[in-house]
């Protein structure tokens, strides 16, 4: 019975050790956004500010500024200080850098976009 008991408990407590490890990037992440690693899928209205790593993109925050049925406008400032703009009809993609941001689909003033780092 004795036996059983220590196992149990070293078993509960490697277990709490993993599932703390995995919560730690998560967490780290949370604090700079869904987005951060340019990696989401995000549902946005205009204006939204999205936060990405600057040194991997070469900017830190993407503006959506504008949607329309026709057309989402979007734009960045490097951290060199060179504006980047572009807008993309739904289906579309816009390449800010190596951010790949694609328009999927545009409801109303509501646009589902997809960011994905170009590799």
């Amino acid at each position: 019975m004795r036996r059983r008991a220590a196992t149990t408990a070293v078993t509960l407590t490697m277990a709490g050790s993993l599932a703390l490890g995995l919560m730690a990037p998560a967490v780290s992440a949370a604090g700079h956004g869904p987005c951060y690693d340019g990696r989401c899928r995000t549902t946005v209205s205009a204006p939204k500010t999205i936060k990405v790593n600057s040194r991997t993109f070469g900017f830190g925050k993407l503006k959506i500024k504008q949607i329309s049925s026709r057309s989402v406008k979007m734009s960045a400032v490097t951290t060199g200080g060179a504006h980047l703009s572009g807008s993309t009809s739904p289906g579309g993609t816009v390449m800010f850098n190596n951010l790949k941001i694609w328009v999927k689909s545009v409801s109303g003033r509501k646009a589902k976009i997809q960011l994905s780092p170009m590799s």
